[in-house]
Formats: structure tokens, C-alpha cells, sequence
């Protein structure tokens, strides 16, 4: 089943997608929307585009464990998601993915104006990656 996950922000989503196997994740794209309602368009009509089975949305919970106001916003949006999808969505907790995706951008020399295009893509893939070794570790 191909998985989609999504990294939410306020200017800029991050998508990521695996492949049927579910043994790798890929940047797709990065939704560059204000608007909360268009926004889920986007993300459905990519959905339904990549063929997705599952939907996973970063959770930014605390450093602490708790769900702040951002993390609430993103349930919300999840919620939302499924609904106007019909495809189901899970929350994954998302503490310190931008931190490892800047790490990961620093690797790659990846600077200025191209990083701040990606990183939110990069999120994504790593939200997913950790989703996927827990599937695959459960089963």
C-alpha cells in the first residue's frame, strides 16, 4: 500500500509518499497554501493522485509528551483530511523532525533558497521513514 505523509505548516506543507512496499519514503512535493480549507484540497487531490491507502500527519507534540495548540491544529487537520478524503489518517509524532531534516540538508551542502524550497519535504520523508520502520517492526 502506498502511505502519504504530511508535514503541516502555516506557509508550507511538506509531502512525502512510499512506494507499494512500503520500504521507502520519497519528497514528493512542498504545498505552498495559507488557507486551511485549500489546503486540504491539495492534499487530498495529491492523495487520491498518488494512489495512497493511508495518510500520515506530523503530530508536533511538546519536548514533554503533551499536545500543545499547534499539535491540536493538526489533528484538526488530519480529521478534516479524512473526512473530505474518505482515506484514513493517523497522527505521528513529529518532535525534532526539522531539526534531522536541516541535519540531513547540511550533508548535502543544501543552502539559501533551495533548502527553505525543501526542507519541509525532507520533514515529510522523515516523518514517513519512522512511520514505516514502526509498521514494519509491529508486523
Amino acid at each position: 500500500m502506498i502511505i502519504m505523509s504530511v508535514d503541516l505548516g502555516k506557509a508550507r506543507t511538506g509531502i512525502a509518499a512510499s512506494d507499494e512496499n512500503e520500504s521507502f519514503a520519497f519528497p514528493k512535493t512542498v504545498i505552498k497554501e495559507y488557507n486551511a480549507e485549500r489546503l486540504t484540497d491539495k492534499i487530498c487531490a495529491l492523495a487520491l493522485e498518488y494512489g495512497a491507502g493511508l495518510i500520515v500527519v506530523g503530530y508536533p507534540k511538546n519536548m514533554d509528551g503533551s499536545a500543545g495548540s499547534r499539535a491540536l491544529e493538526c489533528a484538526a487537520a488530519a480529521d478534516d483530511i479524512k473526512k473530505k478524503s474518505g482515506i484514513e489518517t493517523v497522527l505521528w509524532d513529529e518532535r525534532c523532525t526539522t531539526v534531522s531534516a536541516h541535519t540531513a540538508l547540511n550533508f548535502t551542502d543544501t543552502r539559501g533558497k533551495k533548502r527553505k524550497q525543501v526542507i519541509d519535504a525532507v520533514a515529510a520523508v522523515i516523518i514517513l521513514e519512522d512511520y514505516l520502520a514502526y509498521r514494519k517492526n509491529r508486523a
